[in-house]
């Protein structure tokens, strides 16, 4: 059916929190051509994978690089515009235009003349937007300084190393350079948080390919096809080959599936969509609807004449058959894999850039390696399971996972909201029910439209439905205030229920709970006094001569919850946060607006902010560049940074030494 394309194409949504970039280093140098002639030469080195755009692009493209220079005495003027190197010259499919961007490096330069006595140095400025193929930084600026040199020479070494250097400078130049500066930082490196991210894709992906092979509609192929490999060829060895064919044919169809994804939702178009509240409902119907059919209400299939077409090539020979016959088993099996690819999409496309094609790399892997494996050793055949009713018990299973799945992006969108309908208790007691079923299931009490009639259970089917129910009982004590580590970040916060303390009060709750609430604070994670409110936190602080960690997070934030419930939890870590430090939360997606005359646009991005958390997200941005949550800032009642600012990092002894650095910072 096109409606099932269509639903592939809207499998996308954004849950990667909890990075801190800094893509572009600026230096900057002056050249003397004469006694009142100059050039300002402004160097941005760029980190590997990013990309910042330059001067000249048209209205209603991304914010290009622009560059002033502060003249208030009328010393100089200008002499032509600021020009720029080459660059990369591409037609941009999300804006439609011809676009200039630099990679690696860019160098931009300015002649100025001199109309009275040359001044020591002339400054400037830089706004700028870099973006990967994951992520769009907000516009940025950057103040600049340009020191005239005094002899008569192009310039100093020290003034020029950066940008003589052009051929050899390094991202790990740069680190050096920044850890020179800040020994201390603990903001973890981007790049290892997203190698770690696509590892965790591809690893999930290739697990739910092993879980497609277990359903009717791909287990039955594997012996089919082999045999006809094996008969049909020759020799054995040729029946091999023709079967490695096949299974390299699955994974480029596969891969090509996730190019698709990849090429049509790029950077621009999947940055902040995790706190949408349309797209988490959009999400929320498509899983519910894949559930359905995984259950047995009714199956997603492609249109047969589509099939048909398709069968009909598969009877080539050589290749081109071979490759057709594989495509025709991904649109026969479409019924059963199309909800478990859609579903992985839905991850794999949240992480942004090239994760749908590692997901479905992944995936392709899992189903093609059993028939390559097979053809090699057809021996194995023997050991293989017959066909029959377990083959759908599998594809049940994957409903009610689906089913589960589906509530965190209905949660999602209620948290964004704040609308409280779906709260902790509710979203556990639904999963309770969820996986309390599927025990039943399991244990044959209740059974579906498909199933077969079932005289007694496998050993293997009692001990998977045990592992369930044990799961299911494990869930039940979070109705009454229990932590429930092992799936923190999937249900909503613990403060976000309708017992915060736990059933009637009862929960043992942490010291500071048992003391009175200042003016403005609230409990919070783990029941630390928590403000949300900027001012009336610094104020309390100032009162209480305490230093202020800044949070900012997001209702809609995984990673936030993960550190919140891991990491915030432990003895040590909640001793400081209760003690030690204010705790001011600010999150970046509260949609509740501002009244009008604290409405405003900001200098930093040029947009309307209108929402608190449009507020708070210009203040990360504008202050300390980032704008990834969760981010963690020790200020001084003057606002001031006490140590380099942390981002998400689940290792407790370092986040515990980091929170340390900054406490001991305040009290020199």
């Amino acid at each position: 059916m096109k409606k099932t394309i269509i639903i592939l194409l809207f499998l996308i949504s954004v849950s990667m929190f909890g990075q801190m970039y800094n893509p572009v280093k600026w230096s900057t140098s002056v050249e003397k051509i004469s006694d009142k002639e100059y050039v300002l030469k402004a160097q941005a080195v760029i980190q590997s994978g990013w990309h910042l755009y330059g001067q000249y692009i048209e209205e209603g493209g991304p914010s290009r690089t622009a560059f002033t220079f502060k003249n208030t005495k009328k010393n100089f003027e200008l002499v032509g515009k600021t020009t720029e190197e080459k660059g990369h010259e591409v037609v941009d499919k999300i804006f439609d235009m011809k676009i200039k961007y630099f990679e690696d490096k860019a160098l931009f330069t300015q002649k100025i003349k001199f109309t009275s006595d040359v001044i020591s140095n002339v400054a400037g400025e830089v706004e700028f937007m870099v973006c990967d193929d994951s992520n769009c930084l907000p516009p940025t600026s950057e103040e600049l300084t340009f020191k005239i040199p005094t002899e008569k020479k192009l310039a100093s070494a020290e003034e020029t190393a950066l940008v003589k250097e052009d051929s050899t400078i390094t991202e790990e130049k740069i680190v050096a350079k920044t850890e020179e500066k800040a020994p201390n930082k603990e903001v973890h490196s981007p790049k290892k948080n997203e190698s770690r991210g696509l590892l965790t894709i591809f690893i999930l992906a290739f697990l739910s390919g092993f879980a497609a092979l277990l359903t009717p509609c791909v287990f039955p192929m594997i012996p089919m096809t082999v045999s006809y490999f094996t008969k049909q060829s020759k020799t054995k060895a040729a029946g091999i080959r023709n079967a490695m064919i096949y299974g390299i044919s699955i994974v480029i169809i596969y891969v090509l599936l996730g190019s698709i994804v990849t090429a049509v939702f790029g950077a621009d178009s999947l940055n902040a969509l995790s706190t949408n509240v349309w797209f988490n409902l959009i999400f929320f119907i498509l899983l519910v609807v894949f559930a359905c059919s995984f259950l047995g209400a009714f199956e997603i299939v492609l249109p047969s004449s589509l099939a048909n077409k398709v069968d009909s090539q598969a009877d080539r020979g050589g290749l081109i058959g071979i490759f057709f016959m594989a495509l025709a088993l991904a649109i026969v099996s479409f019924s059963c894999t199309g909800p478990i690819v859609g579903t992985l999409l839905v991850e794999a496309a949240s992480k942004g850039g090239i994760a749908p094609i590692v997901g479905m790399l992944g995936f392709s892997i899992a189903i093609a390696l059993p028939f390559s494996l097979f053809a090699a050793f057809p021996g194995w055949l023997n050991a293989l399971p017959k066909s029959g009713g377990w083959l759908n018990t599998v594809k049940v299973v994957l409903g009610f996972l689906e089913l589960a799945l589906a509530f965190k992006f209905l949660s999602n969108a209620d948290l964004v909201l704040q609308l409280h309908w779906l709260e902790r208790e509710v979203f556990l007691a639904i999963w309770i029910a969820v996986f309390g079923i599927l025990a039943f299931y399991l244990f044959g009490k209740i059974t579906l439209p498909h199933d077969s009639p079932l005289n007694h259970i496998s050993v293997g089917r009692l001990g998977f439905g045990l592992l369930v129910l044990t799961f299911t009982i494990y869930l039940i004590p979070g109705l009454w205030g229990a932590p429930l580590k092992l799936i923190s970040g999937f249900p909503p916060p613990m403060h976000y229920s309708e017992s915060p303390d736990g059933l009637g009060g009862s929960k043992v709750s942490n010291e500071s709970s048992n003391s009175a609430l200042p003016e403005g604070a609230e409990h919070g994670p783990q029941n630390i006094i928590t403000f949300h409110d900027y001012d009336k936190g610094m104020e309390y602080a100032k009162k209480e001569g305490k230093p202020v960690l800044l949070d900012f997070t997001g209702y809609a934030c995984v990673n936030c919850r993960k550190m919140e419930e891991l990491v915030w939890s432990d003895p040590k870590v909640l001793g400081v946060l209760n003690n030690d430090v204010v705790l001011i939360s600010l999150y970046v997606d509260d949609k509740k607006e501002l009244p009008e005359s604290e409405q405003y646009t900001s200098e930093t991005t040029g947009k309307k902010i209108k929402t608190i958390g449009n507020k708070w997200s210009d203040l990360q941005i504008k202050t300390y560049k980032a704008n990834a949550q969760p981010f963690y800032v020790i200020v001084d009642h003057k606002s001031a940074s006490l140590t380099e600012p942390s981002a998400y990092n689940p290792d407790i002894e370092e986040y515990y030494n980091w929170l340390q650095s900054g406490i001991k910072n305040f009290k020199k």
